[in-house]
């Protein structure tokens, strides 16, 4: 891979941690049931998106 590539690759993953974080933060902020688990699906979603990227180095 070029660095640039490699640039890239780590601004996704610093992305996806970043979003997992609010949503998780989020998740917990909440007290409506449903609401709290909608947020942590999508606290899931960017936990495997982060865990694909970071499988392709």
């Amino acid at each position: 891979m070029s660095p640039k590539e490699l640039l890239y690759l780590e601004d996704a993953l610093n992305h996806e941690k970043h979003m997992k974080t609010c949503c998780t933060q989020s998740a917990d902020a909440v007290s409506d049931t449903t609401l709290k688990n909608v947020i942590s699906d999508m606290a899931a979603k960017h936990q495997a998106v982060f865990d694909k990227l970071f499988h392709l180095l």
